[in-house]
C-alpha cells in the first residue's frame, strides 16, 4: 500500500496545494489501491463504478490550475472521494443499487454533485448501497454485497456499506453517503470510521433519489473528524432547487473540529440517553461506549442522565413513515419514462407489473406493500397517522433533553458487524440494526458516529447527537473525543484494519 492513500484528506489536501505532489498521482494511487482490493469473488466490492477517466481528468484540471497560480478551489481541491449511488452524475451511471434502473445515466447532476465538482474533488466512482438505500447490511444490494475489511467475511453496515468501507479499505480518504435512519452513522461504527447526519435540510436533496423524502439526509464520511468536517463544509448550504433546503448560515464544524481537538470539554454538557445503550446491546459495545464516556468526563465534560422515553417507539413509528414514503416515491418507476422495461403485455399495467417485478428485490417489494397498506382506506389513520404523532413525541423528548445538554451520546449500534447472511432473511433482526440512529431521523436532527474502540477486534462506534443546525457542538465534542483516544491508543483506530490487498 502506498503512503498517499493511508494519509488523511487534509494532509493530501496540504501536499496538493504545495504542489509536493499532484493530484494526479493522488488520484492514480487510489485508482490503484481500488484495482488491488475491490474486484473479485473476495474483494471489498465497495464500488459499482469506477471512473478512472474522469477522475484522472478531473484531477489534471486541479493541477493545472494550481500550476497557473491560482488558489486552490477549496480546501479539499484535488482529494478523492467516492460517492454514494444514490446521487445523480450525468458523466456515470446511477443505479441507487437497483436493477430497475441498471445502467441509467441521468440527465443533470445532483446539486451535491455539483458541489463537489465546483470544489475540485475528484470523483473516484459511485459506491455500493441498498437498494433504494433499503437496508441495514448492503446485503440488499441487486449487485451483490460489500465486504467489511475489518473480516470480509462480515457486513459494513448498510445502506452506505459501500460508502463506508471503500474508507476502511483505503480505497478513499472521503466519501458520501444518505442517511435516512442510519444509513451514514451504522456503516461509519461497524467500519472504525466517521460518519455524520446533518440536520434535516443542512445539505441539499435535489438529485438525491429519493426513498423516503421527510427522512433522507446526504453527509460526508471519512476517517477522522476534521476530514469530514472540511466536507461538510463543502456540500452543506441553501439550495433553491430543494423546497426543505434551510436558507441559514452552515455550521462552523471545522473551526469547531480545531478547537475540539485541544482537547478542553470544560463547560460542556453531555447528556447520557437513558433508553439508548442498555438491553439489547452486546457486552463488549456498552464496554466501549462505558470507557468512551469515561474519556469524555476526564477531558471536563459534565456527564447528565437524559431520558427519552418515546424512543422506545421509533423504531416501530419509523418502519411505518418510510414505507408509506416509500411506496409513494418508488410509484414514479413505472417503466414509462426511464429504467428498466419489461414488455410483457399489452396493456400499461401488464408491463408497468412485469417490470417492477423483475426490476425490485424482495426488500424493496416487502417495504412498497407495507407502506400501501399503511396509506389504504381504513388504516392511514391507525398506522401513518399514529406514527407521526410518536414523531412529534420523539422531537418533545429532544427538544428537553437538549435543554439540559449540549449534546447527547448513545453507542451507534447495538452490535459490531454481524456475518454475511445471517440476518438477511430475518427483517425484524435486521431492523434493530438502527434502534439507536432513528431517533434523530425522525426529529430532524444531526447525529454523527466516531471510533470509540474494539470488541472482539471489530469497530464500534460512539453516536453523538445534537440539535438541529447544532454540528458545532458535536463536532466539537467527537474531534476532543477522537483526540483523546488517538493519543491514548498510539494511533487512530483505522490503521488496525487488517491488510485486504491480495
Amino acid at each position: 500500500m502506498t503512503e498517499l492513500v493511508r494519509m488523511t484528506a487534509a494532509e493530501l489536501a496540504a501536499k496538493i496545494h504545495s504542489r509536493e505532489v499532484s493530484a494526479v498521482e493522488v488520484a492514480q494511487a487510489h485508482l490503484d489501491r481500488i484495482a488491488a482490493v475491490d474486484g473479485g469473488v473476495d474483494g471489498i466490492h465497495a464500488f459499482l463504478h469506477v471512473a478512472t477517466e474522469g477522475a484522472l481528468a478531473s484531477a489534471a484540471l486541479v493541477d493545472e490550475s494550481l500550476a497557473g497560480g491560482n488558489a486552490p478551489a477549496s480546501p479539499l481541491a484535488g482529494v478523492p472521494l467516492a460517492l454514494k449511488d444514490v446521487f445523480t452524475t450525468v458523466d456515470m451511471p446511477t443505479t441507487a443499487g437497483s436493477r430497475i434502473l441498471e445502467g441509467w445515466r441521468p440527465p443533470y447532476d445532483a446539486t451535491l454533485t455539483s458541489r463537489l465538482r465546483a470544489a475540485g474533488i475528484t470523483i473516484l466512482g459511485k459506491t455500493n448501497m441498498d437498494e433504494f438505500a433499503m437496508g441495514s447490511s448492503t446485503e440488499h444490494s441487486a449487485f451483490g454485497p460489500t465486504r467489511n475489511p475489518w473480516d470480509t467475511g462480515r457486513i459494513p453496515g448498510g445502506s452506505g456499506g459501500g460508502s463506508a468501507a471503500v474508507l476502511a479499505a483505503f480505497e478513499a480518504p472521503l466519501a458520501i453517503g444518505t442517511d435516512t435512519g442510519g444509513s451514514i452513522r451504522q456503516p461509519a461504527a461497524m467500519t472504525g470510521t466517521v460518519g455524520v447526519k446533518p440536520t434535516y435540510g443542512g445539505v441539499s436533496r435535489y438529485g438525491l433519489i429519493a426513498c423516503a423524502s421527510s427522512l433522507d439526509q446526504g453527509g460526508p464520511c471519512a476517517r477522522t473528524v476534521l476530514d469530514t468536517a472540511l466536507l461538510h463544509e463543502v456540500i452543506a448550504g441553501y439550495d433553491p432547487l430543494d423546497s426543505t433546503s434551510i436558507d441559514e448560515p452552515v455550521p462552523a464544524v471545522v473551526e469547531a473540529t480545531r478547537r475540539g481537538a485541544t482537547g478542553d470539554l470544560a463547560g460542556v454538557r453531555v447528556g447520557v440517553v437513558k433508553e439508548l445503550g442498555g438491553e439489547g446491546y452486546q457486552p463488549g459495545v456498552r464496554d466501549a461506549y462505558d470507557a468512551a464516556l469515561r474519556q469524555l468526563e476526564k477531558l471536563g465534560a459534565e456527564l447528565v442522565e437524559v431520558s427519552c422515553p418515546h424512543f422506545e417507539y421509533g423504531l416501530a413509528a419509523y418502519y411505518l413513515i418510510l414505507p408509506s414514503e416509500v411506496s409513494s416515491n418508488l410509484a414514479r418507476f413505472d417503466a414509462m419514462r426511464y429504467g428498466l422495461r419489461v414488455d410483457a403485455g399489452a396493456s400499461a399495467e401488464e408491463v408497468m407489473a412485469a417490470t417492477r417485478e423483475a426490476g425490485f428485490g424482495p426488500e424493496v417489494k416487502r417495504r412498497v406493500i407495507l407502506g400501501t397498506y399503511a396509506l389504504s382506506s381504513g388504516y392511514y389513520d391507525a398506522y401513518y397517522g399514529q406514527a407521526q404523532k410518536v414523531r412529534t413525541l420523539i422531537s418533545r423528548d429532544f427538544a428537553a433533553a437538549f435543554a439540559k445538554a449540549d449534546v447527547l451520546v448513545s453507542p451507534t449500534a447495538p452490535t459490531v458487524a454481524f456475518p454475511i447472511g445471517e440476518k438477511v432473511d430475518d427483517p425484524l433482526a435486521m431492523y434493530l440494526n438502527d434502534l439507536a440512529t432513528i431517533p434523530t431521523n425522525l426529529a430532524g436532527t444531526a447525529g454523527m458516529s466516531v471510533p470509540c474502540g474494539l470488541s472482539d477486534g471489530l469497530p464500534v462506534g460512539l453516536q453523538v447527537m445534537a440539535p438541529a443546525l447544532g454540528e458545532a457542538a458535536m463536532y466539537r465534542v467527537a474531534a476532543a473525543y477522537e483526540a483523546a483516544r488517538d493519543a491514548e491508543d498510539g494511533g487512530p483506530l483505522i490503521q488496525r484494519v487488517p491488510e485486504v490487498a491480495r
